[in-house]
């Protein structure tokens, strides 16, 4: 059956198929860091459809703390933020754990592209506004990757 899991047990003189669901999707635990709570909100309400886990830190060092004491399969980090904008919170998170699957969303992706001023710390940059299916398509395959 497509997208189950065949398992066969044998023993004394009989076998056993046992055919498992497997999920097509697995939810995530993804950390959304927006100095906007508004943005904040609005992403995870797109990603909870989808049944992740999600949290939010609206600054960098929320951001921060919240990394040190949980893991995440998935950051999705504003590029503009005060203190700390997103290209130099997601090197100071790839300092600590390089593997950390990172999305940079912003209003200044074209520009950031243009510029050939992509931020090298993380997986994808992505536009705002975005469309939601490709959102929702980039995180899937984001989180994949790794």
């Amino acid at each position: 059956m497509p997208g189950d899991k065949r398992l066969d047990v044998s023993g004394r003189g009989h076998i056993f198929s046992v055919y498992m669901a497997v999920p097509e999707h697995i939810p995530k635990r993804i950390l959304i860091v927006d100095d906007e709570p508004l943005a904040c909100d609005a992403i995870r309400r797109v990603l909870e459809v989808d049944k992740h886990s999600i949290e939010t830190a609206t600054s960098a060092q929320e951001a921060l703390a919240a990394f040190q004491t949980r893991k995440f399969d998935l950051l999705i980090i504003d590029y503009e933020m005060p203190v700390m904008k997103g290209d130099k919170l997601a090197a100071a998170i790839k300092a600590q754990e390089p593997k950390q699957p990172i999305i940079m969303v912003t209003a200044y992706g074209e520009s950031l592209r243009a510029a050939g001023d992509f931020p090298l710390a993380v997986e994808r940059v992505i536009s705002k506004p975005f469309d939601l299916k490709d959102f929702r398509e980039a995180v899937r395959q984001v989180v994949t990757l790794r």
